[in-house]
């Protein structure tokens, strides 16, 4: 068997600057990078094509300001309006650059960009991935690296966050750059990258995320206080040059985002400030949810890997309490400090009133890296062969049928929910190829400037990326009395490009107050996009009447199956039940069907 994690042969404290690495045998469950990469590119690809985009956020604060900088029209969010100046433009910028790539290749459409620019977070994804995974592997134990690996493939926590467009999934890629460069002592402390990628994470990203680090700075002050005055200096050196990097970060954001916005913003302050210290409401005017939010919703997303991942710490302290070997101070508290980020984000978020499942994004790592080492610890402890011990009792194939039925299980688990995911609630990602929008050339029904609206289903349009030919999505009034998106600026004006971003706007405010000149009159509607649920019974809120029933005015282009979560059993809305007869009926899904009707002439 392996050794455990964080046993040393050494009791003494000895510098990394200071050590040398003794080569260590291969294992038999190490695994190449490359091969670790291609695994993971396969895992991330999957989601790139087939994730729904699960939050209105991804649409409305990110596609759409992307689409505009492309396209030069798309929806604006109060946060975009330079009176507010929340979002970074540099974050947009990038991605807009990806998709103008696409442009520039054969076969080009709005709906190739799309898939383009999630193409390339799939990739680069895989590739922090594979960094981080190659650390762990030397770092700790290649068959912790293995498990890691496992965890993140199969979870369908990575086939939401993967390639989400969202600055929480950026900042869980930074992430997996930052713990790696803080992990990997080979060479020398790699302080200054390490703050400089959680720094990326927090200022191109999502600041708060930057906390992530907390613990890696914490094991840095620890050992340096422990050694020499000349590493004490090294140290402060190694924390400067993260400093330095840092405050560059910030001034070379708020140079990209003075273009935009005509005024130098700091983004990531702005975003701090609202959430921390607004006085109309903050981030608690969008909902609040229980403490016990996160604890079910990483218990669906990652299952038996989430129960690991609470446990790897009391786990690790029995590990080092009952162990016989010798046990070094620096290899112990160097395990725990890896073991901390997970717990601390937990422990904040679940704190905080206003709860939403990307918030946990910058964590997932940790969180697959936390079960990883536990799952090891338990195999350690399985592996004992004492017979004078219950477990040395037990015999060798009835263990490893236990360990691989347990890792089967989580596998089902987490492709039912993958399955039931997309099953369930892709069909806006599908609904509008009647239009044109995913084929080069291809004519289409409609016209160039047609409005495309929404009523109670706007929070589900995917983004402009699937309407071709100028055509524009517009909101009618629904029984949803929060503040909608306004559009972005088309005039040209003044000197310079993008006079949508930094035009005085109106109707924005941060207190998330309905404002009446969002919506058009429906007979302005060439489209309407509605979503029908023939088994709910009783009548219909007056703005929000059967559209597709109405066969006088509007005629139906397509419908897609999708879920009708109000009347499906739990089970059957968290995993994937087959729509099969031998299913009971109480735990069959129901469907509705989601569909873009045109008005008839």
């Amino acid at each position: 068997m392996a050794p455990p994690a964080g046993e040393a042969e050494q009791r003494e404290f000895v510098h990394p600057t200071a050590s040398h690495a003794k080569k260590k045998r291969p294992s038999a469950f190490a695994m190449e990078p490359i091969t670790a990469f291609y695994i993971f590119l396969g895992a991330n690809m999957i989601s790139a094509l087939c994730a729904p985009i699960q939050d209105c956020d991804e649409t409305f604060n990110y596609w759409e300001p992307t689409h505009y900088l492309s396209h030069g029209y798309g929806l604006q969010t109060w946060e975009y309006s330079p009176d507010f100046a929340i979002r970074s433009w540099l974050y947009i910028s990038l991605h807009a650059i990806v998709g103008n790539i696409r442009r520039l290749l054969p076969q080009s459409t709005k709906l190739s960009e799309f898939y383009f620019v999630r193409y390339v977070l799939a990739f680069v994804c895989a590739l922090c991935q594979v960094l981080l995974f190659r650390v762990v592997s030397f770092t700790l134990n290649a068959r912790i690296g293995l498990f890691f690996l496992i965890a993140t493939v199969i979870s369908p926590g990575n086939f939401h966050s993967a390639t989400a467009y969202l600055p929480s999934s950026f900042a869980m890629y930074m992430s997996l750059l930052g713990a790696a460069a803080f992990m990997n002592w080979r060479g020398g402390l790699k302080t200054s990258q390490g703050i400089f990628w959680f720094a990326v994470g927090g200022v191109v990203g999502w600041p708060f995320a930057a906390a992530l680090c907390a613990p890696f700075l914490l094991e840095e002050a620890i050992f340096a206080l422990m050694s020499d005055k000349e590493r004490l200096f090294e140290a402060f050196i190694r924390l400067g040059r993260g400093a330095v990097a840092t405050v560059l970060l910030l001034l070379g954001e708020g140079t990209i985002n003075w273009f935009f916005y005509r005024k130098f913003e700091i983004a990531s302050w702005n975003i701090v400030k609202y959430n921390l210290f607004s006085e109309t409401g903050g981030p608690d005017l969008y909902g609040t949810e229980p403490w016990t939010f996160y604890f079910r919703n990483l218990a669906i997303n990652f299952n038996i890997w989430f129960v690991l991942a609470l446990l790897a710490l009391p786990l690790f302290l029995l590990q080092k309490a009952f162990s016989t070997r010798h046990h070094g101070f620096q290899s112990g508290m160097r395990t725990i400090i890896f073991l901390m980020p997970f717990y601390m984000w937990l422990a904040i978020f679940t704190l905080q009133p206003h709860k939403e499942e990307r918030f946990m994004y910058p964590a997932y790592p940790f969180l697959t890296l936390n079960a990883a080492l536990a799952l090891h610890i338990i195999l350690n402890a399985f592996g004992h062969t004492d017979p004078k011990s219950l477990i040395g009792r037990i015999p060798a194939r009835l263990k490893l049928f236990a360990v691989t039925f347990t890792l089967f299980l989580s596998l089902d688990l987490g492709l039912a929910r993958i399955v039931g995911l997309y099953t369930a609630y892709s069909a806006p990602l599908k609904l509008y190829t009647p239009l044109g929008a995913g084929v080069s050339g291809q004519q289409g029904v409609g016209g160039r400037g047609d409005f495309v609206c929404l009523g109670k289903e706007w929070y589900r349009f995917p983004s402009s990326y699937s309407l071709p030919r100028d055509m524009h999505a517009k909101f009618i009034r629904s029984e949803f009395r929060g503040l909608l998106p306004g559009e972005f600026s088309e005039a040209r004006v003044g000197f310079g490009f993008f006079g949508g971003t930094w035009l005085p706007t109106s109707g924005m405010n941060d207190r998330n107050e309905e404002d009446m000149g969002k919506y058009v009159d429906i007979r302005q509607c060439s489209f309407l996009v509605d979503t029908q649920y023939p088994e709910r019974g009783g009548p219909l809120p007056p703005n929000e009447p059967d559209y597709v029933a109405d066969e006088q005015n509007w005629d139906v282009v397509k419908c897609v199956p999708f879920l009708d979560a109000e009347k499906t059993h739990w089970l059957a809305r968290v995993l994937w039940v087959p729509d099969s007869k031998l299913v009971p009926e109480r735990f069959r899904r129901h469907w509705g069907q989601h569909c873009l009707l045109q008005k008839r002439k």
